[in-house]
């Protein structure tokens, strides 16, 4: 079975029953031409119109020469609608005013209404991301965590946290701590992809000693 895995390099990893490439689902490493994205092998997305250029479909305010980085880990699952709004969407809110004078004409390199840097925006591994949601600028989402369809999160999303609503809050955690320490420490997604996909059983299931034993030895 892991010999029919696409390899990570794959723009169009699925397949249609008429042997055509799926254009609506992307591998978003091989498609992503952008300085600013780091994204994670396998990591995938979906839209129902595939954009020409899904780093603007995703991130539509992430510059070739922004500051802050867009960094997406591996085997993530990002559905239709999904908008990260990073930090170069920001205006200065610590005045009186959010106008963004600099913006309009002239030399915008130390105008006071131009805002600082902001931060990175940053999200871990086998995270599952619902349709529309909306990421804004410097969130952290753990890994294994999942953000409920139309949430807009801010701030930190801890590791495998249901997180949903607006602004997004946590419904429940998926496991127990102990679990979930066993699972960052298992990282199975940092395994080779033919002894992930040959053990997909104790990935999917909740057989921690499966999961355990299914583990390449150190």
């Amino acid at each position: 079975m892991s010999d029919n895995f696409p390899a990570p390099s794959t723009p169009f990893p699925i397949v249609l029953p008429d042997g055509s490439a799926h254009s609506g689902t992307v591998f978003l490493k091989p498609v992503l031409k952008h300085p600013r994205f780091v994204v994670g092998e396998y990591t995938y997305a979906s839209a129902h119109t595939p954009p020409d250029d899904w780093a603007a479909h995703f991130a539509p305010y992430l510059y070739d020469f922004s500051p802050e980085k867009l960094v997406i880990g591996k085997f993530c699952q990002i559905a239709d609608g999904v908008t990260f709004i990073t930090s170069s969407a920001n205006h200065r809110h610590d005045g009186f005013s959010s106008f963004p004078f600099a913006v309009f004409g002239g030399d915008r390199e130390g105008r006071p209404s131009m805002p600082a840097p902001g931060p990175d925006t940053v999200v871990g591994n086998d995270v599952w991301i619902g349709q529309g949601a909306r990421i804004l600028p410097g969130a952290r989402i753990g890994s294994g965590a999942i953000i409920g369809a139309g949430s807009v999160v801010a701030g930190e999303v801890p590791d495998y946290a249901i997180y949903a609503g607006n602004p997004a809050r946590l419904v429940r955690m998926r496991f127990d701590a102990p679990t979930v320490s066993a699972l960052l420490k298992v990282a199975w997604w940092d395994w080779p992809i033919n002894q992930i996909v040959d053990h997909e059983s104790a990935i999917c299931g909740a057989d921690m000693d499966a999961l355990r034993r299914a583990a390449p030895s150190s």
